[in-house]
């Protein structure tokens, strides 16, 4: 549980740094659609994430992952030895 909340701060610092705040209903506003993001952009956060929390993201589980909300859901479901 512990380190849930470490990863989540951590996810949560990494969001900030690209101008993403978490609360509220912008949490579930899609990347690209809503935030206007470029895409490269959004492959830096992705990069930075991983770097951060020290996983590797599959591609296939990133295409469904278009949202923060998503993305936290699936950094959250990876497995410990990741």
């Amino acid at each position: 549980m512990r380190q849930h909340f470490s990863k989540i701060k951590k996810a949560v610092e990494v969001f900030h740094m690209y101008g993403i705040y978490l609360h509220g209903p912008r949490k579930n506003d899609h990347f690209i659609q809503k935030m206007n993001m470029d895409p490269v952009f959004v492959n830096g956060l992705i990069f930075e994430l991983e770097y951060q929390l020290q996983v590797n993201l599959q591609e296939e589980k990133l295409k469904n992952a278009g949202t923060p909300k998503a993305l936290i859901n699936l950094l959250l479901d990876l497995p410990h030895d990741n």
